[in-house]
């Protein structure tokens, strides 16, 4: 039986791989589109579906996220994010995105990028990202089996995305989420 996580994670790689299979969303252009069939994923593990701690920063200030491009993207540090994976304890820095936040749609998004060991083998090597909603309370699911790559890693001419900061660099494999085929780039 396939339990009510494993559901969400099924719903978030069909709603991904729609995106990228609709002309008016997709970044992949010419023949990356039109041989385009779906992501390739990891198999859903829960070990990588954590309860993590939340705790919200106090006097953040906007900051400039440097981009792929060299360009840079104005966020601002929302919190920190505190989970265990094979015993050992992890902390994340979640994002506010101040051009996001000004839409309502978006005004409750979190947003966390980051890196691991996985990258430039079978993850994109920029890392990957997770969005993520403010939590209620002072803890935050991080479901990185939601992971997904930056457009960047498809499409590098027409986007500029952010660089993973250096405190979200995790010196461990996150084998969740979307996999990578550097086919993009040639």
């Amino acid at each position: 039986m396939v339990s009510k996580e494993e559901k969400e994670v099924q719903k978030f790689q069909k709603e991904l791989n729609a995106e990228y299979l609709n002309p008016k969303e997709t970044p992949l252009r010419g023949d990356n589109f039109k041989n385009f069939k779906g992501h390739p994923f990891f198999p859903f593990d829960a070990k990588y579906r954590v309860t993590a701690k939340f705790v919200k920063s106090k006097d953040t200030k906007p900051f400039e996220l440097p981009t792929s491009s060299g360009k840079t993207k104005t966020y601002q540090e929302y919190g920190k994010a505190t989970f265990t994976l094979d015993d050992k304890p992890y902390t994340v820095t979640l994002y506010q995105s101040l051009a996001l936040i000004k839409q309502d749609k978006y005004k409750d998004y979190l947003f966390l990028p980051f890196r691991d060991a996985t990258n430039e083998k079978e993850t994109y090597g920029g890392g990957k990202y997770m969005d993520l909603k403010i939590p209620k309370g002072n803890t935050i699911i991080l479901d990185f089996n939601q992971s997904y790559h930056p457009f960047c890693a498809y499409n590098a001419y027409d986007y500029n995305c952010p660089v993973v900061p250096e405190e979200n660099k995790l010196p461990v494999e996150i084998r969740a989420g979307v996999m990578y085929e550097d086919i993009y780039h040639h």
